[in-house]
């Protein structure tokens, strides 16, 4: 956590408190990892954190609250994702790898914040704009990057120029994002784990080279 972490009411907290805080952050996330999120309350966050409710109503106004600073801090972390494609080349096997390392990483992501991810979509889903606005962070930062990658295939003649870069990159990443949230029900459904990356990934490949990948 780096720069100033103030209370509710506006005072700079020292490094003790910040280190409440975290920890009240830290409890609150395991917590959504294993209960549903309406069924979370402030005493439950503030007993598993070893402190009491008044500790955890100095720092946040509610458990509503404490969920979109940790949702802010896990887009920080998304915001990494553009890292995956920015300047990566889709031609030949380096397109292939590009492929991979992006579906990886894209799922990798989803594993570790499974928990606030899902809170997010419930409260995009709901209409509050504050987590819809996360959530699109979050996603934009790789569909950006995918925009930008098949552009510079369609100026050198790589992919059609009628294609829509824009509109492929955003379905592309839509498709990552709703199969990254429901990595755990494909193995109901038939699909083997070690099937979901590689063919995921031949499906960004084709999405944004039109091409398979050289074998």
């Amino acid at each position: 956590m780096t720069g100033q972490v103030r209370t509710v009411d506006g005072r700079v907290a020292g490094r003790r408190g910040q280190a409440t805080r975290q920890k009240l952050l830290d409890c609150l996330g395991e917590m959504l990892s294993t209960s549903p999120y309406r069924d979370v309350k402030v005493i439950d966050v503030a007993r598993m954190a070893g402190t009491s409710p008044a500790t955890f109503y100095q720092y946040f106004p509610d458990v509503e609250g404490a969920v979109l600073e940790l949702a802010d801090e896990m887009a920080k972390e998304g915001a990494g994702l553009t890292e995956l494609v920015a300047g990566r080349s889709w031609v030949g096997k380096s397109g292939a790898l590009a492929a991979d390392e992006l579906v990886d990483g894209f799922l990798s992501f989803w594993r570790r914040n499974d928990a606030i991810l899902r809170v997010i979509d419930l409260g995009a889903a709901e209409g509050d704009k504050r987590f819809n606005r996360i959530r699109t962070r979050v996603l934009n930062s790789v569909t950006g990057s995918l925009t930008e990658s098949i552009k510079e295939l369609q100026s050198k003649g790589r992919v059609d120029k009628q294609v829509s870069a824009p509109a492929v990159a955003g379905s592309l990443v839509a498709m990552l994002a709703a199969v990254a949230a429901h990595q755990k029900g494909f193995t109901g459904s038939g699909v083997k784990q070690a099937d979901l990356k590689p063919n995921l990934a031949l499906l960004v490949h084709l999405g944004v080279t039109g091409k398979k990948p050289p074998k």
